[in-house]
């Protein structure tokens, strides 16, 4: 398999031959390629495999950054196996944690497991000359409970054509036998190619995924039209599909295909979501018009709600900046709720500009920020015009409750009738401030209600 890049590279302007630095990629993409090759191998930390959070929402790898790995029992149980980044900055080391797995078993199998994942992790990113690592396990078999092997390549070669028979009659072992083809060949279908009088009686649909799974972009473009009928499902696997060529399968087919159902359309955008790249999303994203067999009004601003939910908030921002204000009208109205949670003024501010549609959340957003004494923020967010009606006072009551009088005053402006609210407010709970809150806006109330009046009305000047 090729290795896993740190950077991006794209053509020469007037020469495709040669290729340029252009910038480096997303650690959440550059992780997803990863996990996905590992998973693909049947490597993956029984426990767990985790990114650290602080590359989380679209940070990118540090220029010139080597990836190294450490593995060791833990204080407590299991097997560790860490993935630190480092790079110079200012002529100094600077040394990140980047990916932490775990196993619980804690046996002398289980720590040279985790070595030999650790080794892949090493191959992934700076080549192999010949194969990975193999590993193999026994089944069910009792004793032993597992074992290393290393294989000539006669020894490989009967291995291989043994799993491929049991693939062929036991299809229930399917998973572990891809696993180990790909463990000990690079890829299923570069095998399927090397060794003919052995092919895989698999569907042409099953090997079309294999190509996508494998990565193998040659063998997926030969394939793929022969299973039109099933595009519906390649577009989920090619989007869903981390690095490079899960990117280049996706252009692919939608150059291909006319229409896609919407359902499966949104699902293919939120796995493009899970891979860490903006750019595949945007592109899906911007493709979807005029692509579906029936319309899918909600498609931005559910792909936009998963993303800023799953982590990704640098991808649902370059969404956001994308969009139209009607496309951002249909963003569920929950999500600016979650986005004032996160006290992102940014992305709130963005969304407001664009005319975002909090509806019911209003309450909850000004009762959050106020809450959190970041009535500056509400403040901001009412100026910009996030959209309250007049008969809320629900709104009105959060800021009220929490003494946030410069919001409350935002909310008069907006049409809110305080007597109206009074009235609505009379058997409701009100804590400490409520009452000189409420004297504060009936003084600000009685500013409003007079400026209103025309000049020469007769209530003019009146002391009522």
């Amino acid at each position: 398999m090729k290795k896993i890049e740190l950077e991006q590279w794209e053509p020469f302007p007037g020469d495709p031959r040669r290729m340029q630095y252009a910038g480096q990629r997303v650690a959440q993409e550059v992780f997803e390629e990863l996990k996905h090759r590992l998973e693909s191998m049947g490597y993956l930390p029984d426990e767990y495999f985790l990114m650290d959070r602080e590359w989380e929402n679209g940070r990118e790898i540090p220029k010139d950054a080597d990836i190294f790995c450490t593995t060791d029992y833990g204080g407590n149980e299991g097997v560790y196996l860490d993935v630190y980044l480092k790079w110079y900055e200012d002529s100094r080391p600077v040394t990140k944690s980047f990916i932490t797995g775990k196993t619980l078993g804690e046996t002398g199998a289980d720590l040279d497991r985790m070595f030999l994942i650790s080794s892949a992790i090493t191959k992934a990113f700076h080549g192999d000359g010949e194969t990975y690592a193999r590993h193999l396990r026994q089944g069910e078999r009792a004793e032993p409970e597992g074992m290393i092997v290393h294989l000539n390549p006669t020894e490989q070669r009967t291995i291989i054509e043994a799993l491929v028979e049991q693939q062929e009659r036991q299809e229930q072992a399917m998973s572990q036998t891809e696993q180990l083809l790909r463990r000990m060949t690079g890829s299923i279908t570069a095998y399927m190619d090397e060794v003919g009088r052995y092919p895989l009686h698999i569907s042409d649909y099953d090997k079309t995924v294999l190509a996508i799974r494998d990565g193998e972009f040659d063998a997926f473009k030969s394939l793929y039209p022969r299973v039109s009928d099933q595009t519906d499902d390649l577009l989920i696997e090619v989007a869903g599909r981390p690095g490079v060529v899960g990117g280049n399968m996706t252009l692919i087919l939608l150059a291909a295909v006319e229409r896609f159902s919407p359902e499966a359309y949104l699902t293919a955008c939120k796995r493009a979501v899970e891979t860490g790249d903006s750019w595949r999303v945007q592109t899906l994203v911007k493709e979807s018009e005029g692509r579906l067999s029936e319309p899918l009004p909600s498609l931005h601003g559910e792909v936009i709600l998963y993303a800023y939910t799953n982590n990704c908030r640098n991808i649902a921002k370059d969404l956001i900046a994308q969009c139209t204000p009607e496309q951002i009208a249909s963003v569920p109205p929950k999500l600016l709720r979650w986005v004032a949670e996160k006290l992102d003024f940014q992305t709130a501010v963005d969304l407001v500009d664009k005319g975002v549609r909090p509806g019911d959340e209003v309450a909850g957003i000004l009762r959050t920020l106020t809450g959190q004494h970041q009535e500056w923020m509400a403040e901001r967010l009412l100026e910009h015009g996030m959209p309250v009606e007049p008969d809320n006072y629900d709104a009105l009551y959060a800021c009220v409750s929490n003494q946030a009088v410069g919001a409350a005053k935002l909310l008069l402006d907006r049409g809110i009738d305080l007597e109206q609210y009074q009235l609505w407010a009379e058997h409701r709970p009100k804590g400490d401030g409520y009452t000189e809150t409420m004297e504060e806006l009936a003084a600000y109330w009685s500013e409003l209600q007079n400026s209103t009046q025309p000049e020469d009305s007769p209530m003019k000047g009146m002391n009522l």
